[in-house]
């Protein structure tokens, strides 16, 4: 099992940024495939975006165009950038393996409002 702490949340308004962080344990880190996820009140948890070892990356159409996943895997660290938000991107947001593999980590806040 991997740690996952996640960082960067915050309130921001409608057409801000943010840039999550998520920091993982482990040694073979730079061999899974990532995903961001988030989780908005009274909704399932959904899958935002997924990056590959090889740094290929997918996005949900929600998502596509304003956000952006990359990694660093010298520093066992996957980010979000979030650009353009919205409120409904409002959510707590979570790294985890894709497909998800290890426990949650706390996840971290992101609230878009005016």
């Amino acid at each position: 099992q991997v740690q996952l702490v996640e960082s960067g949340g915050g309130l921001v308004q409608p057409g801000g940024s943010l840039r999550l962080s998520c920091v993982t344990s482990g040694s073979i880190f730079s061999i899974y495939r990532m995903g961001w996820y988030r989780q908005a009140p009274g909704k399932q948890r959904e899958l935002v975006a997924t990056i590959t070892s090889a740094g290929t990356t997918n996005y949900g159409d929600s998502v596509k165009g304003r956000f952006t996943i990359s990694r660093d895997n010298a520093k066992n660290t996957v980010y979000l950038q979030m650009n353009s938000l919205k409120p409904e991107d409002t959510a707590v947001y979570y790294c985890n393996r894709f497909p998800v593999y290890d426990n949650w980590g706390q996840g971290t806040q992101v609230t878009v409002s005016s």
